[in-house]
């Protein structure tokens, strides 16, 4: 095969993905019409297309594009989860979108788009890459967040993202131009050989104003100020989008941009993920106790559950960077669950966001209750639904790590945490009822039983997903090692 072919290959599920969103535009343009139509079904489509590529095609790890775009199985786990939150997203939204007569054909083109700087940023094996699938992404997200441009709450949030996501690629720029600078390469590799174990002053300011960038899109603390409001503003299918498949790319591109480009300096980086994962947990857990919005509530959730996430990544082992693989697996899971509960919440027509108008579901719906309950308490930790074993891989590499002291305070704001969850159970089965919410549409009902099952029926057979993530895990630590070992015997 040619160099080409060969590009090709490990870049498919791009490729696909890039072509069905230029088809989406032409066809869009041909039918005349501003709705939806079969738009969000072909898109739908079009991802479920990239995701079988992606599992049952090429397995082989390997760079490509002037070792720009890197394939690996680590890359191919993330980009799975990354699609199912873009694909669900979109499946939640047809019926939402079609009621607020907001159902215009460009968000599912929208969506592919910054689903495909997701895989871009994903696979990215070098600062250029890094950025371009940085942008093209949150370009798409921007427009997204204010897609409801009659809503004064949805228009502020698109405008708030906007500034602050700009100022944050404007750090992560200047940072990546910083380390350019002082290392001579925009190559992870190529940038871990020339610091070689020996952080300079430079280099610690450019890791810096990098992990700045890369924490506003995982939204974690001190970063994280964008969160309640565009969750709250947005229309809640984007709110849903936002929480889940962004967040998989922010998380995926953190973890190869230390352990590749940042091996040898993990005492300075280190710190930095500390910092920031105490900080998100105990936000993430105090923070929400007073919240109302059940929207801005799943704000506070995710910052803390981000603060989690980076407890595995603070470990710098190959035990932490499976437990985040898992942790964001369930993650997207729960997420994506709740979410769909959220958008059952509708009332003669409209719907409603605070957290009282869940009272006394347990009366007027069961199995929604049921459901959004066993999220509640797998978001809180609760054993044995998924959220417990989520927490206990990232806590266990952290003591692993010889970083005890970060996992007892996560456990501690997990325990914090637990209240607005447990709170929410209360209300729905405790308190009288509200106004019985509407029939849920059976896409919505479908995606919260399905994720409620697989939180519950987790421990029964978690094997796929741990060996999956141990697989990515594996791939990620030795191909950054092969890549610089290669590297260092060229150079010699």
């Amino acid at each position: 095969m040619t160099s080409l072919n060969v590009a090709l290959a490990h870049s498919l599920p791009e490729a696909i993905l890039a072509l069905g969103a230029l088809v989406l535009v032409l066809f869009g343009a041909y039918r005349g019409r501003d709705d939806d139509g079969p738009m969000s079904e072909i898109a739908i489509g079009v991802i479920g297309v990239a995701i079988l590529v992606i599992l049952l095609g090429n397995k082989q790890s390997d760079v490509v594009f002037n070792d720009a775009f890197i394939n690996d199985g680590f890359a191919r786990f993330m980009k799975v989860l990354a699609l199912i939150g873009s694909m669900f997203t979109l499946i939640l939204a047809q019926d939402f979108m079609a009621r607020a007569r907001i159902d215009k054909f460009e968000f599912p083109i929208l969506v592919l788009l910054s689903t495909l700087g997701m895989c871009m940023m994903i696979s990215a094996n070098g600062l250029i890459a890094l950025y371009l699938g940085l942008e093209l992404m949150s370009l798409a997200l921007y427009v997204v967040a204010a897609f409801h441009r009659d809503n004064l709450r949805a228009s502020e949030a698109g405008l708030k993202y906007f500034v602050l996501g700009a100022l944050s690629s404007g750090m992560l720029l200047y940072g990546a131009s910083l380390l350019y600078g002082f290392t001579g390469t925009v190559s992870f590799a190529g940038i871990a050989k020339a610091i070689n174990g020996h952080a300079s002053l430079g280099v610690v300011f450019a890791l810096v104003f990098i992990m700045a960038g890369l924490a506003f899109k995982m939204s974690t603390v001190p970063f994280h100020m964008w969160t309640p409001d565009v969750y709250e503003g947005a229309p809640t299918p984007v709110t849903a989008f936002f929480a889940t498949a962004p967040k998989v790319a922010a998380v995926a591109i953190t973890l190869r941009v230390i352990t590749t480009a940042f091996p040898g300096v993990m005492s300075q980086w280190q710190q930095i993920v500390v910092f920031m994962s105490i900080l998100s947990m105990a936000i993430g857990a105090f923070a929400a106790i007073g919240q109302t919005n059940i929207k801005r509530l799943m704000a506070y959730s995710s910052i803390g559950h981000m603060g989690f996430a980076l407890v595995g990544l603070a470990a710098g082992t190959q035990a932490g960077v499976q437990g985040v693989a898992i942790y964001m697996a369930i993650y997207v899971v729960m997420t994506l669950g709740t979410f769909a509960a959220i958008l059952s919440m509708r009332v003669d027509g409209k719907p409603v966001e605070n957290i009282a108008d869940l009272s006394g579901l347990a009366r007027t719906n069961a199995p929604m209750a049921f459901f959004l309950g066993a999220m509640m308490f797998s978001l809180a930790g609760i054993p044995p639904l998924a959220g417990f074993f989520a927490k206990w891989y990232v806590f266990l590499a952290a003591v692993q790590a010889k970083l005890s002291a970060l996992a007892v305070i996560g456990m501690l704001a997990s325990t914090v945490a637990a209240f607005y969850y447990l709170r929410v159970v209360k209300i729905m089965y405790l308190d009288e009822p509200a106004a019985a919410f509407d029939r849920p549409n059976r896409a919505v009902q479908a995606v919260l039983w399905v994720s409620g099952l697989l939180v519950i029926f987790y421990f029964v057979h978690p094997s796929p997903v741990v060996n999956a993530a141990s697989a990515a895990a594996r791939s990620l630590l030795w191909w950054a090692r092969t890549r610089s070992a290669r590297r260092a015997f060229s150079s010699s």
